[in-house]
């Protein structure tokens, strides 16, 4: 009886259960990052151009609409070429040199087969500090 005991105890290494359970959750974790990582990335870049472009465009008072038309210029620029900024932001304030944003919009990333994981990004966009 002591033999099987200390027989059992000396066992080290997984089982292949263990390791194909832990190949599945590397899997699972590894797609989670790959599908999130790349929309939460552009939504910091996002954040950043609109808070840029709120600050130059209240800097130099101009009026909403030529906020939205600086902003749409600006994504044109970046590639963004099927996100229009009607479609991201609304506004809060709408004088000329006092502009608000508020930011509301969805990214959609395919996880697998017909499973979708969305990300919905909201927030209110301060002006950028000076540099």
């Amino acid at each position: 009886m002591a033999q099987q005991i200390t027989g059992l105890h000396s066992q080290r290494g997984a089982s292949v259960t263990g390791i194909v359970l832990l190949l599945i959750f590397l899997v699972v974790a590894g797609k989670l990052v790959i599908a999130i990582a790349p929309a939460q990335v552009g939504d910091y870049q996002l954040t950043k151009l609109l808070s840029s472009q709120l600050k130059e465009s209240n800097n130099n008072n101009e009026t909403a609409k030529q906020f939205v038309e600086r902003v749409n210029r600006q994504l044109s620029v970046n590639a963004h070429y099927d996100t229009n900024a009607e479609d991201i932001f609304t506004f809060t304030n709408k004088k000329a040199g006092q502009l608000a944003i508020h930011k509301e919009y969805n990214v959609t990333n395919n996880f697998f087969a017909n499973v979708d994981i969305v990300s919905r990004f909201e927030g209110e966009i301060e002006m950028a500090e000076n540099d």
